[in-house]
């Protein structure tokens, strides 16, 4: 088999590779917390929220600002984890793939 069909097969498998890690990811979750457990996010490895959950003794009026900032910490938190791992398994999919001249 010519070198540029191997690589058109190796590059199918990795395409359909990736897409099964996608989906796998897309299921996945990751939590976390602020203010001491007051905010709880979770975020899908896909790179979305999937909830927040806000613990009904943190909202006191006059203290929107506080509350928006633990959620806004936990969305970050939880975005953070999720694209490592989105980042790590993509990394499995896509190692030992070499494009002759390109890497």
């Amino acid at each position: 088999m010519s070198s540029i069909g191997k690589l058109m097969k190796q590059a199918q498998r990795m395409q359909q590779q990736m897409e099964q890690v996608q989906a796998a990811l897309a299921a996945r979750t990751v939590d976390a917390t602020s203010g001491g457990g007051a905010v709880k996010v979770t975020a899908k490895c896909d790179g979305t929220l999937a909830s927040i959950k806000i613990d009904p003794a943190a909202v006191t009026p006059g203290d929107a600002s506080m509350l928006e900032d633990m959620i806004l910490l936990a969305a970050n938190q939880a975005l953070d984890q999720a694209k490592k791992i989105s980042t790590e398994e993509m990394g499995k999919v896509t190692q030992g793939f070499s494009m002759p001249g390109l890497m």
